[in-house]
């Protein structure tokens, strides 16, 4: 056999060595392992030529290798050792840095808030509480907020409604429930949503008293603090007492006193444990479930509340059972409430009267609750009954006395559906209403009312104004045409007196708006307030004194000081009393034979004037006795037109309504300077005036104690026919001739 061959197996090369020397190579499982051996290899080249040295010799025989199990074990152990040790480690720092975090934000928070040691619970809010003249409430303002109640006075079951249904572990947290917080927000989350919240009571005190209502978390971060605050300085007791007299109702009442009062008409120490389920029911949100304006509403959050109350076991499942079942709920109606717009026009003038309130006052008023209620009554039952007929959808009323003294205010139909106050607020067109101040201006220039004038067509620069009934008579009497309102008459005399003087004898009266000189002005084509209106048909009532229409005569603190009183008003004489007395008797005329027929008062001696303005979008009528002065509007608020609704129809039966109520019982008094005609000497003396030649000079200053009136111009530009038709008047009533 030779070296190097084998039978059956593989001949390996020699590659030239001989067989003896290719035998005796080592293989690597031969090789004495070498420090060096241990070392990393150098570079790719030195292992692929170690590769290529190795590549001659035989492979070494395939060997398992046997892994040392308990060393893996170690390696493994030490690696969760390692990873938990870094776990807590990292959790530490976190935990750290989040501590840092938390301190640093309550320490910017508190550095936020006035400092601790300086807080006081705040005074109540002011209230406002405007009276009759007879001493009734008619109304109260501001923040309403009723007596405080001491927690021992009220039920025990009403401080326990609130407990049951916004925070059940009043008594064991320290202001703030981490227990409550995190079933809110658990139950938030479950609902997707803001369902339910974790505020304690301690935590909205503190929102009610220092903090504002915004939703961010800066407020409610303070607001937890100062809950913590007012559970170290005060009692559980208290600060539920404190609660209970703060916490805001809805319908501007705050505190439980004035939300029983509001809602029940009793005190809350009255209220019965289904009316107490509805309070504690209200804080969730008072405005939308105030029992006044959504009593289902107020019930169903009501039977909530009664539930918790007997899961906590504060009553019993009967008691809730027949709460539910037979609720004893007495909530007072929202009603048209009309004496509201008498309020607001109050709080509109109070800042002018004592300045800023920052105290609860009583403003003492001289309006008449019954005439106040007779007022109301006229103009929501006469628009029940026909604003459909005629497309009248609003109303007015102000009911003065000669002097200015408002008894009676109505804005508008239903204060609850719209405060917009039609009776100061709104300013419309008065239509033949304000006929009274062109002829008042023509008789202060000469005129009388026997005056002549024809009614007939006339063009004003194209302007061709028709009178109602597209009628014209001819001839009339100035008394003739102010009580059949012909509207040819009135324009004639605007044009021949002057529409700047119109104008300064509206202001003179008390129209306080803006009026346009212009030809138009004579069938009251600039708006004026109702208000406004009527105070200025106060002089005819008066004897001819200017007025100022106010409705405030006293104001005092809840202790009684004295902030303000109405003094007097100077006594201006803006109409000599003779002119009075013609106006009295034209106006007059309007209501026995003119377009007031209907407002005749028996027993009384009254005078007014209707007023319809173009296209029948306001009905107007004025009218007054020596009692009482009173004007009643009806239209619209989009100021569309009416069905043909006229001064002399809807308006004048609400002011008969009205006022042959306002007078029973009052001792009869006829109008000043009127005893059924204004007398010949007052004829003698005028047609003397309007014949007398004009003065060169301007008349002199009327005397001091004139009460301050100035009598108007002499009229310069008298026509021929005006004083001939005066003259024939007194040769005809003199001398018996038929003109």
């Amino acid at each position: 056999m030779a070296w190097g061959k084998k039978k059956g197996g593989r001949k390996e090369p020699l590659f030239g060595l001989p067989a003896a020397l290719a035998d005796l190579r080592l293989t690597a499982a031969d090789r004495i392992p070498n420090a060096e051996d241990d070392k990393p290899k150098k570079s790719a080249k030195s292992s692929a030529k170690r590769k290529s040295d190795d590549s001659d010799a035989e492979p070494p025989r395939e060997r398992k290798a046997q892994p040392n199990r308990s060393s893996a074990k170690r390696r493994s152990k030490s690696r969760r050792g390692l990873g938990i040790g870094r776990l807590v480690y990292w959790g530490a720092v976190l935990g750290l840095w989040g501590a840092i975090a938390v301190i640093g934000v309550v320490i910017w928070v508190g550095a936020h808030l006035p400092p601790i040691q300086s807080l006081e619970i705040p005074k109540r809010p002011p209230t406002i509480q405007i009276v009759g003249m007879d001493g009734s409430m008619l109304a109260q303002r501001g923040e309403m907020a009723g007596a405080n109640v001491a927690l021992k006075d009220l039920p025990p079951y009403l401080p326990k409604a609130f407990i049951a249904i916004e925070d059940r572990r009043f008594y064991s947290h320290f202001g703030i429930d981490p227990v409550g917080i995190l079933r809110a927000a658990v139950t938030n989350v479950l609902h997707r949503g803001v369902s339910q919240g974790g505020s304690t009571l301690s935590q909205q005190l503190a929102k009610n008293l220092f903090l504002t209502q915004e939703r961010t978390f800066q407020r409610k971060l303070q607001e937890a603090e100062l809950a913590i605050w007012l559970e170290r300085k005060h009692s559980k007791n208290e600060i539920l007492e404190l609660y209970l007299n703060r916490v805001y109702f809805g319908s501007g009442a705050y505190g439980v006193e004035a939300a029983a009062q509001r809602y029940f008409g009793k005190s809350a120490k009255n209220v019965t444990i289904a009316e107490a389920a509805m309070l504690a029911g209200l804080v969730k949100s008072p405005s939308r479930l105030a029992p006044n304006r959504n009593p289902e509403g107020a019930e169903a959050r009501a039977q909530v509340v009664l539930a918790a109350m007997a899961d906590a076991k504060f009553i019993t499942e009967a008691q809730a059972q027949a709460s539910i079942g037979h609720p004893s709920y007495n909530v007072k109606p929202v009603g048209a409430g009309t004496v509201n717009y008498v309020a607001d026009w109050i709080g509109e003038v109070l800042d002018d009267l004592v300045g800023q309130i920052d105290q609860s006052i009583t403003v003492e008023t001289t309006i008449d609750p019954k005439l106040q209620s007779v007022a109301e009554a006229a103009i929501i039952d006469e628009l029940a009954a026909k604003s459909v007929k005629f497309n009248v959808s609003q109303g007015a009323l102000v009911a003065m006395t000669p002097d200015g003294a408002v008894r009676a205010m109505v804005g508008g139909r239903n204060y609850s559906e719209s405060q917009y106050n039609r009776a100061v607020t709104a300013k419309r067109q008065p239509g033949s209403s304000f006929k009274p101040f062109v002829y008042l201006t023509a008789l202060e220039q000469g005129l009388t009312p026997d005056t002549i004038r024809q009614d007939a067509p006339i063009e004003v620069k194209g302007w061709k104004p028709e009178n109602y009934t597209h009628e014209y008579f001819g001839a009339v009497t100035l008394t003739q045409a102010l009580a059949m309102s012909l509207n040819t008459v009135a324009i004639r005399l605007g044009l021949e007196v002057g529409p700047k003087n119109v104008v300064r004898t509206a202001h003179r009266l008390g129209i306080s708006s803006k009026l346009e000189p212009n030809a138009s002005i004579a069938l009251g084509t600039s708006e004026v307030s109702v208000v406004e209106l009527v105070g200025a048909y106060a002089p005819f009532a008066n004897g001819g004194f200017a007025v100022a229409p106010h409705v405030v005569t006293r104001i005092k603190t809840a202790e009684g000081k004295l902030l303000y009183m109405r003094q007097p008003d100077e006594r201006n004489q803006v109409i000599e009393p003779r002119y009075v007395a013609m106006m009295n008797t034209m106006m007059r005329e309007t209501l026995i034979s003119g377009t007031a027929k209907k407002a005749e008062i028996p027993g009384w001696m009254a005078a007014g004037k209707t007023g319809t303005s173009q296209d029948y979008r306001d009905a107007w009528f004025v009218g007054y006795t020596a009692n009482l002065v009173t004007g009643v509007w009806l239209g619209n608020d989009d100021n569309s037109p009416t069905k043909k609704a006229t001064g002399g129809g809807l308006p004048v039966e609400v002011w008969s309504r009205f006022m042959r109520t306002a007078h029973e019982g009052v001792p009869v008094a006829a109008l000043p300077n009127s005893q059924g005609s204004w007398g010949l000497s007052n004829l003698a003396q005028a047609a003397s005036q309007v014949s007398a030649p004009a003065p060169s000079a301007a008349p002199a200053p009327a005397p001091a104690n004139n009460g301050g009136y100035r009598p108007p111009p002499t009229r310069a530009n008298v026509r021929p026919e005006a004083a001939a038709g005066l003259d024939g008047w007194l040769m005809d009533r003199l001398f018996g001739g038929n003109r």
